[in-house]
């Protein structure tokens, strides 16, 4: 195509017998708002102030004083399936998300990416002027993808976002995380010990980058996709924060759910009649717990409280900033949570969430040693399920689940420009697919047919913005139904009725028994009508079906080891026996990194040391909670296997030579225990036991020439660079023999129990 083809001006012989023309600048219409959507992780229906918690939330709460709380507004019940919904308008079936960016099953509906016929909110809005920001937590790439080699066609800046600034996992560490910007990972500004803290940080890079927008091109409105790691394990905040909740729930999960089920009532976010749901299965009455069990789970939701609290202070510095240059009464914020909250701390709670994960329990003598410690920089805790339920007030179950605690979630919407009744409540039924359309209405644009050439499929949500007018406040919703599907569990909703079924994975579909609940009038699920109601139940199951073969849920699967296993793509570098890495290099996410866990290996590396004095990381996996490091320390070639904070070091009792040498360690796994074994050019030279062997070792990748960001041993501090060169680093990770694939399958199979 010529570049004169679509030109609207005039070319002549020369410049005299020529019209210039320019081409338009991309505008919203007049008047359009910016856009914010903030988006909590893993809390529940219960958690904010307003909602009902004790937890201090005063500028979640301001929103909602000027905005309107919505009581009836569902989500998908996991992460990355909210988030694909959110930023599509379309179900996350439909889109290939039907579970976390993790999973590739093979079926369209689980390719851990967003499909490309169904655009980004920022794919419609920056074309049409919108400056475009995404900040925090993104899990929406196909996780072996989240190297510095990409593929980067899955990356927020390739599915419309101007910048990024946050982390591609599930979960970070708060006091170390592992950070990207834009297309590369970075270190930390700072480290813990000079007061770091990601939420803190995310809000400085949200303002820094609108301030530099609103600075340059203030005729541009902005959308800023802004998602937290609160409150998603671990729960990690400030000091201060978790000193003012000392003691605060020490009165135990029953008496203080009772409390929050009763300021549910008296703020209205809950009808008048409804019940409070029994305790879910596995919750123990705390009276039972013995002091020690009682002291620990408190202090593990004092944690989870802090957390909150300090996020909801670095909204109100967010605000502070849109207020001060005039932006925040004409942006459109939207605020909720992914899904409810979770059941990953399992029933006792876990100071270090990979003990969970190995199927190693925590001993109450140990937890109640390093109790100061939970919270903050060495811990990595989750709060047991009492908690999660307390959270998930008035529902059952919680995350994951398709029963109300998993999919009914807090929204806030506040935008001082429209809507003028604010503090009002609205009950209308609506779904996390009802955000893009709702955006889309609100700046005055349409969803395209066509983006970069790929036919687009139809937006499945309904907007909210009726519900924006007082007028409206009573009106029913526009929603007619909306079906739910999460690991084999099913419900669907239309006409204010539910119907749902919990599914335990591994039993047939057949088996599962269809509860029926009339919401309208049964708010928590507590009067199951199945049995006396049996035309609805099956009206509404055969309406289940007929909307999962519409929206691509099908086929079912509950294989839940499948959805952990390496997948068999060629490029999926998770499937190979022998890595060669050439330090320095970026660092590897979990799941691009060499999987240590679980089996024998040999790491060789070809150094050249300078000097006497150098030293340094050769490789590091993991972080100060757990992990495995391979490091030079002053002359001593160490390994050293990080056992949740018990550290099971080989050092070599020779010097590593100045100038070219092969070192390498040899683990081999005898059983549940290694013997790991460091040599200097082919000599051994230092042996150490380790008493277990780790069959997930962390969340947190690797370094390959430093330790980066979370050291892994106590022997030193990040950054850790090698203060020479490292000409190769080669990983031999001999196939797993059956029973060690099986364990490390089960292994992963336990980041997302349920409570079967």
């Amino acid at each position: 195509m010529s570049l004169t083809s679509r030109f609207k001006g005039r070319i002549g012989r020369t410049a005299e017998d020529s019209k210039p023309a320019w081409n338009e600048f991309p505008r919203p219409r007049d008047g359009a708002p910016n856009v914010l959507t903030i988006l909590f992780d893993d809390t529940g229906f219960a958690h904010f102030n307003c909602y009902g918690s004790t937890i201090d939330t005063p500028n979640i709460n301001k929103l909602a004083d000027g905005g309107l709380r919505y009581t009836n507004f569902h989500t998908t019940a996991l992460c990355s399936p909210t988030r694909a919904a959110l930023l599509t308008g379309r179900n996350h079936h439909s889109v290939g998300m039907r579970g976390l960016a993790n999973w590739n099953t093979g079926f369209p509906n689980c390719t851990g990416s967003i499909s490309r016929n169904a655009a980004t909110l920022a794919e419609m809005l920056r074309p049409n002027g919108y400056s475009t920001f995404a900040v925090g937590k993104w899990h929406l790439t196909p996780m072996e993808e989240t190297s510095a080699a990409g593929p980067f066609d899955q990356w927020p800046l390739a599915r419309g976002f101007d910048r990024f600034y946050g982390f591609m996992q599930g979960e970070t560490d708060q006091f170390a995380p592992e950070l990207y910007t834009d297309n590369r990972p970075i270190d930390p500004p700072r480290t813990p010990e000079q007061g770091y803290h990601l939420t803190e940080d995310l809000i400085d890079q949200a303002i820094g980058m609108l301030r530099s927008q609103k600075s340059a091109v203030p005729e541009r409105p902005f959308f800023l996709y802004l998602a937290f790691g609160a409150c998603h394990a671990p729960h990690q905040a400030p000091q201060e924060y978790l000193d003012k909740y000392r003691g605060k729930f020490d009165a135990g999960w029953d008496k203080i759910r009772q409390q929050w089920f009763e300021r549910q009532k008296a703020l209205g976010v809950i009808p008048d009649n409804t019940e409070l749901a029994p305790r879910n299965p596995g919750v123990e009455p705390w009276d039972s717990l013995t002091g020690d069990q009682q002291k620990v789970a408190a202090r593990l939701q004092e944690a989870f409280a802090a957390f909150l609290d300090h996020t909801d202070a670095q909204i109100g510095r967010l605000m502070a900033f849109l207020d001060s240059i005039g932006e925040l009464d004409n942006t459109l914020i939207v605020l909720a949570s992914d899904n409810g909250a979770s059941q990953e701390g399992g029933p006792i709670g876990v100071i270090d969430t990979f003990k969970y994960f190995n199927g190693i329990p925590e001993r109450i003598e140990e937890t109640l040693a390093r109790l100061d410690d939970i919270g903050g920089p060495m811990s990595n805790a989750n709060y047991p399920w009492g908690w999660a339920q307390v959270g998930n007030t008035p529902g059952k179950r919680y995350k994951q689940n398709t029963h109300s605690g998993g999919i009914r979630d807090p929204l806030i919407i506040h935008w001082p420009a429209v809507i003028k009744d604010g503090g009002s409540i609205r009950r209308q039924f609506h779904h996390v697919t009802d955000i893009t359309p709702t955006v889309l209405e609100a700046v005055g644009l349409e969803a395209p047919e066509m983006y970069n050439g790929h036919a687009q499929m139809p937006v499945h949500g309904e907007s909210m913005v009726y519900t924006f007018v007082t007028e409206n406040a009573a009106q029913p919703s526009r929603k007619p139904s909306q079906y739910f599907e999460m690991y084999g569990s099913r419900a669907i909703w239309a006409d204010g009725w539910k119907a749902v079924a919990f599914h335990k994975p591994g039993t047939p579909f057949e088996d599962d028994r269809w509860e029926l609940y009339h919401l309208e009038e049964d708010f928590s699920e507590c009067k199951d009508l199945a049995q006396s109601h049996p035309k609805k139940l099956a009206e509404l199951v055969e309406l289940w079906w007929t909307e999962a073969g519409r929206y691509d849920v099908l086929p079912l699967d509950d294989r839940r080891a499948q959805l952990w296993s390496p997948s068999p793509r060629k490029r999926t570098p998770r499937n190979r026996e022998r890595y060669v890495l050439y330090p320095p290099v970026a660092h590897m996410s979990g799941e691009v990194a060499p999987s240590l866990g679980n089996r024998s290996f040999t790491v060789t590396a070809e150094l050249h040391r300078p000097r006497a004095d150098s030293q340094g990381a050769i490789f590091a996996l993991g972080s100060r909670n757990n992990g495995i490091a391979f490091y030079v320390l002053g002359d001593r070639l160490v390994f050293d296997y990080n056992l949740f904070t018990h550290h099971h070091k080989a050092v070599s009792s020779m010097p590593v030579p100045v100038g070219d040498s092969v070192v390498a360690v040899q683990f081999e796994k005898t059983g549940e225990t290694g013997k790991a074994t460091v040599l200097i050019n082919g000599q051994a030279c230092g042996q150490a036991h380790v008493p277990q062997v780790l069959r997930m070792i962390s969340s947190f990748g690797m370094d390959a020439g430093r330790d980066s960001a979370s050291a892994v041993s106590d022997d030193y501090e990040a950054p850790f660079d090698f203060q020479g060169s490292i000409r190769k680093l080669v990983f031999d990770m001999p196939r797993r023999k059956a029973k060690e694939e099986r364990e490390a399958q089960e292994t992963k199979r336990r980041v997302d129990l349920s409570t079967e």
